[in-house]
């Protein structure tokens, strides 16, 4: 007798007699789910439906089977919309505050402000940041320019957050924590995609709404949570496409005399999918997330790989014989057309304010080389092309040579258990000020920390290890496309170990994390077609996760937005002896 997996008993009919207490249960109307025999066809493989709650959920819960229906499709934006709410509000209370100029929004908020202002960044005096604290419509953009090493994507967006509220805290957090929030409702819809339940989605997004990490960049001036927006944006449009073009397979295969699909090898390899949109705006996207920060180029690399696997799998389940043949003559090329020529070009449309303006850092530096060599082979390019690719070459020359030491840094390994987090405020007030009340005994702590709600990554340690096996051994293509996303974010950085780097750059991959653990937490709940019991001690665990997770985030909320607390409650939250 051959053993069955769990997953395979969805879409069967149980052969087993129920346990005694659900037998016993039947003389109260208990009916146990009926299961059919047939496990899903082709179309159902191709593009799985959503899962729908049984008519007998609404009979408990008094609602009519049309309301519940309506409410089920309702639910699909309703729940995303409500989790991004929550995500909002955590993200915009007092955004203000600290009123001060925390960690490296001294770079960021400074060159946003002369970007949106003149279209390129100024070399800034070192000690304007009081100035601007106190009395910003003072201070004067320098027109001289500044050396900076960053893409200009990621500044534009801090920036329209400053021509809108205004240069001050409130301005140049205004678009990152508006990013935050849409980056929460992107996940409860991706998630929603990926595992076709609305509930699995918006419990990812919950997840993501209470990640400390994410929480505290949603509420800070720096490039990476814009750079994590831009990357998360390009996956959940591939997701799209995934559906968009193995729905235009589904639509192309033969229909035998009983109406059911059929795979087809000719139709499987030979059919042109044409114009894929979604897949352009991916494109869009990635080129987005390189111009934010250059890491942006790893992600595209590696969601240009899975978006073609993608197909060859689309192709393989619908009946190619050579699936990879097939990709190769068909999808290959368009693919990489609609990747990374569209990248670069909107790479290329980020800098139009150092194009246009002529008075940006190193803007003109081919003109001034064509009169000391008296050009060269390349000088058939554009002036600004030249020197924008030996501005690239300069920055990247810089970033490979950073390793002077920092208080903060951290080695990649640590950063998935959370081993160095970074302080992006502090501050000691006295009793009796700044929040700190006066009947304490000894100095407050006033502090911003870059720190994953603790329980949350601890439990993602976890759940990657489980991504990896439903990849590896059950070749489930959502693991595959989660661990994809993690990689991505995170390998990376291996590479250059000697370089300074810093845990917050993680905030990249939290998204990922957070659909691992959800992915986890559905297998903890059970497959359909698991029993009653099964499910309920399922059910019982993970909320219980999720509910710990949530006091893990309320118990740091302090340290996450420089809340004033005795010392004594803060030495109680410095649970490693690394995040002082």
């Amino acid at each position: 007798m051959t053993s069955t997996a769990p997953e395979t008993l969805q879409g069967q009919r149980a052969i087993e007699d129920p346990p005694s207490w659900q037998q016993r249960l039947r003389r109260f109307g208990y009916t146990p789910p009926a299961r059919s025999v047939a496990g899903p066809g082709l179309r159902e493989r191709l593009v799985p439906p959503y899962t729908r709650p049984s008519a007998r959920m609404w009979s408990l819960l008094g609602v009519s089977s049309g309301a519940g229906q309506l409410v089920w499709r309702l639910a699909g934006w309703g729940g995303p919309l409500l989790v991004a709410l929550v995500a909002g509000v955590l993200r915009f209370w007092n955004l203000g505050k600290p009123h001060a100029v925390i960690f490296d929004e001294t770079y960021y908020a400074k060159d946003s402000w002369a970007l949106i202002n003149q279209g390129y960044e100024g070399a800034w005096p070192k000690d304007i940041d009081k100035s601007i604290l106190s009395d910003p419509d003072s201070v004067l953009v320098p027109t001289d320019p500044g050396y900076v090493v960053h893409p200009p994507m990621g500044k534009w967006v801090i920036g329209l957050g400053e021509k809108i509220i205004g240069f001050e805290p409130l301005g140049w957090r205004f678009m990152v924590a508006l990013l935050g929030t849409l980056s929460v409702l992107m996940l409860c819809r991706i998630g929603r995609r990926l595992f076709r339940s609305t509930f699995l989605g918006c419990l990812a997004g919950l997840l993501l709404a209470v990640d400390g990490l994410h929480f505290v960049m949603s509420r800070t001036a720096l490039l990476d949570q814009v750079l994590m927006f831009f990357v998360l944006a390009s996956f959940a449009c591939l997701v799209v496409d995934r559906d968009w073009a193995r729905r235009r397979l589904a639509a192309a295969l033969p229909v035998d005399d009983e109406g059911v699909l059929r795979p087809d090898p000719d139709v499987a390899e030979t059919l042109r999918l044409g114009w894929r949109p979604w897949r352009i705006a991916a494109g869009v996207s990635l080129g987005l997330a390189a111009g934010t920060k250059w890491n942006g180029l790893y992600v595209m690399v590696a969601f240009g790989l899975l978006t073609v696997l993608w197909d060859v799998g689309a192709r393989r389940t619908a009946g190619a014989v050579r699936p990879y043949l097939a990709v190769i003559k068909r999808d290959l090329v368009p693919a990489f057309v609609s990747v990374v020529p569209v990248a670069i070009v909107t790479y290329l449309v980020t800098w139009t304010g150092w194009i246009v303006t002529d008075k940006g850092y190193f803007r003109n530096w081919a003109a001034e080389q064509d009169k000391v060599d008296g050009g060269g082979f390349w000088s058939f390019l554009p002036d600004w092309l030249r020197s924008l690719w030996h501005y690239e070459t300069e920055v990247y020359t810089f970033h490979v040579g950073l390793n002077s030491p920092h208080t903060y840094e951290s080695n990649p390994w640590s950063w998935i258990v959370l081993g160095r987090p970074v302080s992006y405020f502090y501050e000691s007030p006295a009793p009796g000020t700044a929040g700190c009340p006066s009947t304490a005994t000894e100095k407050c702590a006033q502090e911003v920390l870059a720190l994953g709600t603790p329980l949350l990554w601890w439990a993602a340690c976890f759940a990657i290890l489980y991504v990896l096996w439903r990849w590896f051994f059950r070749r489930d293509w959502r693991a595959g496309a989660i661990a994809c996303g993690i990689a991505a974010g995170w390998l990376p950085w291996f590479l250059y170990q000697e370089r300074t780097i810093f845990l917050f750059y993680a905030v990249v991959f939290v998204p990922f994390l957070c659909l691992a653990v959800t992915m986890m937490i559905g297998a903890m709940i059970g497959p359909a077609g698991s029993s009653e019991r099964r499910r309920t001690l399922g059910a019982v665990g993970a909320g219980v996760l999720v509910l710990l997770i949530v006091w893990n985030f309320i118990y740091f909320w302090p340290i996450y937005t420089g809340t004033s607390i005795p010392m004594d409650q803060w030495r109680n939250r410095m649970w490693l002896d690394t995040w002082v």
